[in-house]
C-alpha cells in the first residue's frame, strides 16, 4: 500500500522522485523519504506527507542523478521518522524502500541480532536490508547475488528498490506480490521505477510490468531482468494509455469530486464498443473466447473487498436474474481461510480497481489451484489480477486518485452488467429482445447520471444541515441494498461519521433501536417492485421520530408529506438503478466531509491500493 518511486539516468533525481511521490500519495501518507546518490548516499525523511519531506530537505544537498523515494502506509511500527523509509543496512552503505510485508521478519531479525546487528526501526523492511548486507559479508557474494539470496529467504510480499554507495552504477528492483512498473526513458541509461504508472507517464510511454520473482538490475546504464533463480527474462514492453491531464484535478477542488463528475464518461467508456443494441451481439474477448466454458458453468463466485465487494453484490442480482446462475459473493479477505468448496465448472470472478489487492490475488490463486475458471474485472492495465486471470474485462474508468472509490464502482457495475447479459445470451436464459432492451437503456445511463449530478446544489444544502450528525443509517432493497451499503461506506470513510447500510426489511431486526430524532436515515425509494414495502419501512422510521432523506424517482411526489427531504433521480429500469442512485450518495458524502474539514482525497488510515493482507 506504500508508494515507491526511483530514478536512474542523467537528470537530477530529487525533483522526479518527489513529484512522483505526490502522485502516489494516495497509496500512503504516514511518512515519506528519499535517498540520493552522488558519490555518497544521502537520506532525508519525515513523518507526515510529502510536503513535510520537502520542508525538511529545503536547503540541503539534493544533487544526484540516482535516487529513490517512498510514501508510507504503516504496517509494522508507528508512523514516525524512525520507521519512515528509506532504511539503511548496519554499515549504512545500502539503502532500501519497500512495499509489502515480510512475514518471517521476526525470525530473520533474531538471527541477525545474534550476529551483532542492531536495529533503529520497528519495521520488517529494515530487517531485509540488514540481511542483504549480512549475506554479502559472510558469503562473499556480489551485491546482486546477495539480493537474490536474501529474497529466497523471505516469506511474504515485496516490491523493493535498493541502492548501495559502494556500487553507484547499480540500481536493483524486485517484486513478489506487490506491484512495480519500470519506465524506459528516451535516453540510454534512463529508467524510472514506481508502484504504478502515474509517476512515469510524464517522462515515457514505454513500460515493463515486473512479474513475481523478477529482479530488474541496472548496471552501467543497461538494464537486465532476471528471475530469482538468475535466469534472464525477456520483458514485454507496453505502451501506456495514460495521459498527464488525467492525473490533474482539472479545476476541481478535490480528485474525488472530479471523479464523481467523470462518471458519465467513465460509464460510457466501460461499455463503448462492447455490444450492439440493434443485434444484441457482444464484442468482449472473454465472452467470445470462453463461450463454451461460460455456457456450462454451474456456479458463479464473486470476490471483492470494500467497494468492489458492493459491486459484486449488485452483480449477484444481475447474474441471477439474467443468467439464472447460482451466485455467491465472498469477501476476498475471508475466502481462502474458509477452505472453500470449489469445482472445475465454477467461475470465480475477481473484482478490483487497482488489480493489486493482496487478499483478492490470494483468493484467485486458491481458486486456480482448485481448477476453477478465474476471470477478473479490473481498472488498471497490466496489473496483477488481469495477469493471473484466465480472461475478464477492463473497466476503462481511467485513473482514480481519490482514495474513496466512486467512478470505479459504477464502471465495475457497468462491466458486470455486460458480462451477465453476455452469459445469459450464451445460456439461452434471456431472449434477444430482452437483452436488447437492457442494452438500449444502458446506452442512456451516462445522460441520466449527468442529470443526477445536477442535484449537487440541493445536496450542498442538505449536507450543511446534517454535517454534525453522529450517526447515519442507509436503507435499500433488492438491487439498491448494495447501494445503501456503498452510501454508508462512502460517508464513514471520508467524513468519519459512523454510518451503516442495511436491507430495509432488516431494520426492524435490530437497527430500529437506534432511531430517534437525531438519526438521519437515507432511504433508496426509487421505483421498483419493492417500492410499497420500502414506503412501509419509511413509515416505521417516522413513527420513531427518525429523520428521513428519501431518494425517489423523478416525478414521484407521494412521499413529500411523509419524509423530511426528497432527492429526485432520473427514472431507469431497476436492473440499472444502482448506476444512477449511487450518484447523490457520493455527493452527500463528499460535501459533508468537506464541511467537516476532512481530507476527502486522503482520508485518515486509508490507502487506495491495499497490497498487504
Amino acid at each position: 500500500m506504500c508508494g515507491i518511486v526511483a530514478y536512474i539516468g542523467h537528470r537530477e533525481a530529487f525533483d522526479i522522485v518527489v513529484k512522483g511521490l505526490k502522485r502516489l500519495e494516495y497509496r500512503g501518507y504516514d511518512s515519506a523519504g528519499v535517498a540520493l546518490m552522488n558519490g555518497d548516499l544521502r537520506i532525508y525523511k519525515s513523518q507526515g506527507k510529502v510536503s513535510d519531506l520537502e520542508a525538511i530537505s529545503e536547503g540541503k544537498d539534493k544533487s544526484g542523478s540516482t535516487g529513490m523515494g517512498h510514501t508510507r502506509w504503516a504496517t509494522h511500527g508507528a508512523p514516525n521518522n524512525e520507521n519512515a523509509h528509506p532504511h539503511l543496512s548496519q554499515s549504512g552503505d545500502i539503502s532500501i524502500i519497500h512495499n509489502g510485508i515480510i512475514e518471517n521478519y521476526v525470525t530473520l531479525k533474531e538471527g541477525l541480532i545474534q550476529r551483532g546487528h542492531s536495529f533503529i526501526s520497528d519495521t520488517d523492511t529494515e530487517v531485509l536490508v540488514h540481511l542483504i548486507e549480512d549475506i554479502m559479508e559472510h558469503s562473499k557474494l556480489s551485491f546482486v547475488d546477495a539480493v537474490r539470496s536474501a529474497l529466497k529467504q523471505v516469506v511474504g510480499a515485496y516490491a523493493i528498490v535498493i541502492l548501495s554507495k559502494n556500487h553507484p552504477e547499480h540500481l536493483i528492483a524486485a517484486r513478489k506480490g506487490s506491484p512495480l512498473v519500470v519506465g524506459i526513458g528516451e535516453e540510454r541509461g534512463e529508467y524510472f521505477f514506481a508502484s504504478d504508472a502515474t509517476p512515469i507517464v510524464e517522462y515515457t510511454k514505454k513500460v515493463i510490468y515486473l512479474k513475481d520473482n523478477e529482479i530488474a538490475i541496472v548496471e552501467n546504464q543497461e538494464m537486465i531482468i532476471k528471475n530469482i533463480e538468475n535466469v534472464v527474462q525477456a520483458p514485454y514492453i507496453q505502451e501506456l494509455e495514460l495521459n498527464l491531464e488525467q492525473l490533474e484535478k482539472g479545476g476541481y477542488p478535490h480528485f474525488m469530486l472530479k471523479e464523481i463528475y467523470e462518471q458519465p464518461k467513465s460509464i460510457f467508456d466501460s461499455f463503448r464498443g462492447r455490444f450492439n443494441s440493434a443485434t444484441s451481439e457482444f464484442h468482449m474477448r472473454s465472452i467470445e473466447e470462453y463461450g463454451d466454458k461460460l455456457k456450462d458453468i454451474k456456479r458463479l463466485i464473486l470476490l471483492g473487498c470494500g467497494t468492489s465487494w458492493h459491486a459484486g453484490l449488485v452483480a449477484e442480482y444481475l447474474f441471477e436474474d439474467f443468467a439464472r446462475l447460482p451466485v455467491e459473493v465472498e469477501y476476498a479477505s475471508e475466502f481462502r481461510y474458509r477452505n472453500p468448496v470449489l469445482y472445475s465448472d465454477d467461475l470465480v470472478l475477481a473484482i478490483s480497481q487497482s488489480g493489486e489487492t493482496a487478499d483478492t490475488l490470494a483468493a484467485m490463486d486458491l481458486a486456480k489451484r482448485k481448477s476453477a475458471t478465474v476471470f477478473g474485472v479490473c481498472n488498471v492495465v497490466g496489473s496483477s489480477i488481469p495477469r493471473l486471470s484466465d480472461a475478464g474485462a477492463y473497466t476503462h474508468a481511467g485513473p482514480e486518485i481519490g482514495v474513496a472509490s466512486t467512478k470505479a464502482f459504477t464502471s465495475q457495475v457497468t462491466v458486470l452488467t455486460l458480462l451477465a447479459l453476455g452469459i445469459a445470451r450464451l445460456r439461452g436464459t434471456m431472449n434477444i429482445k430482452a437483452i436488447a432492451s437492457v442494452m438500449r437503456e444502458l446506452e442512456q445511463i451516462p445522460e441520466k447520471v449527468e442529470k443526477a449530478l445536477k442535484l449537487n446544489d440541493e445536496i450542498i444544502v442538505l449536507s450543511e444541515k446534517y454535517k454534525n450528525a453522529q450517526n447515519f443509517l442507509f436503507l435499500g432493497r433488492g438491487y439498491n441494498f448494495p447501494v445503501a451499503l456503498e452510501g454508508a461506506l462512502k460517508l464513514k470513510e471520508i467524513s468519519y461519521i459512523h454510518a451503516e447500510g442495511y436491507p430495509a426489511a432488516e431494520m426492524k431486526h435490530g437497527p430500529i433501536a437506534l432511531i430517534d430524532e437525531n438519526m438521519p436515515v437515507v432511504v433508496v425509494a426509487t421505483n421498483s417492485e419493492h417500492y410499497e414495502k420500502v414506503v412501509s419501512n419509511i413509515q416505521e422510521v417516522k413513527a420513531r421520530k427518525g429523520i428521513v432523506i428519501a431518494l425517489v424517482t423523478e416525478g414521484n411526489t407521494s412521499l413529500n408529506d411523509l419524509v423530511d427531504h426528497v432527492l429526485e433521480v432520473p427514472e431507469t429500469i431497476e436492473y440499472l438503478s444502482p448506476l444512477v442512485n449511487t450518484i447523490p450518495l457520493q455527493l452527500l458524502s463528499y460535501h459533508i466531509a468537506v464541511m467537516r474539514d476532512c481530507n476527502v482525497d486522503q482520508p485518515r488510515n486509508l490507502a487506495k491500493s491495499v497490497t498487504v493482507e
